[in-house]
């Protein structure tokens, strides 16, 4: 049996319930999860369950109060921050695009880790039209600046793609194709993923391992 590619182990994270007080809600109650290389999970909820603060733990946008995760069989908090996002890149429900052009965006991260990634080639993986390539990413729809920053992400040459919802701010049309470039991308480049979403068909859809967050916990979904 292959050892886990991420691994959560009794995490625990808890936030104040207001600016200032003591008192504190627990968000995450003891998670534990396991997801092999290349394997695509999802993850369903409620608002406010929990699913994107488990997301940002994984590449520690955010801490955990208690628990380990381990990235390789390695604690997380044992890597440098930069080299742990780079690993592991993140794509979240609305598209954050830079200033600058398109370019720029799918460069950034090329940019900023000295990776050797081929920014026209992941352009066209992303379907991100060569046209649109010096264009002000600002000016650009939703779903085009979403696809911008699938490319910015594999920039990074990632192993792991944490999505939050990724395509529940688009149109069907638009929200159709992303899924189905997500889930291409994916097989090609062997990525493993964990997908947040509130879309119960979609869930069963793109993946058989499908798990439900409620009150900071997270179980199976067998149905």
């Amino acid at each position: 049996m292959p050892e886990p590619h991420i691994e959560l182990r009794n995490v625990r994270r808890t936030i104040a319930r207001k600016q200032g007080d003591d008192a504190r809600s627990e968000v995450l109650s003891g998670v534990n999860l396991k997801v092999f290389r290349g394997e695509l999970i999802t993850i369903m909820g409620p608002s406010g369950a929990g699913k994107s603060t488990l997301l940002r733990l994984i590449n520690r946008l955010s801490e955990a109060d208690s628990g380990i995760i381990l990235l390789d069989s390695s604690d997380i908090r044992n890597a440098d921050p930069r080299d742990l996002r780079r690993r592991v890149g993140m794509v979240f429900q609305i598209p954050i695009v830079f200033e600058g052009t398109v370019r720029d965006n799918i460069s950034f991260g090329k940019k900023l880790w000295d990776t050797n990634a081929d920014i026209d080639a992941l352009a066209v993986e992303a379907a991100v039209p060569p046209a649109l390539m010096d264009a002000d990413a600002a000016n650009l729809s939703v779903g085009e600046k979403q696809r911008v920053c699938i490319a910015r992400a594999l920039a990074n040459k990632p192993e792991v793609l944490l999505l939050d919802e990724p395509t529940s701010a688009l149109d069907k049309a638009s929200a159709e194709k992303v899924e189905s470039l997500l889930l291409r991308l994916g097989s090609e480049h062997n990525l493993t993923m964990i997908w947040v979403t509130h879309d119960l068909e979609q869930s069963r859809r793109i993946s058989k391992h499908n798990y439900v967050m409620e009150d900071g916990r997270l179980m199976e979904d067998h149905v």
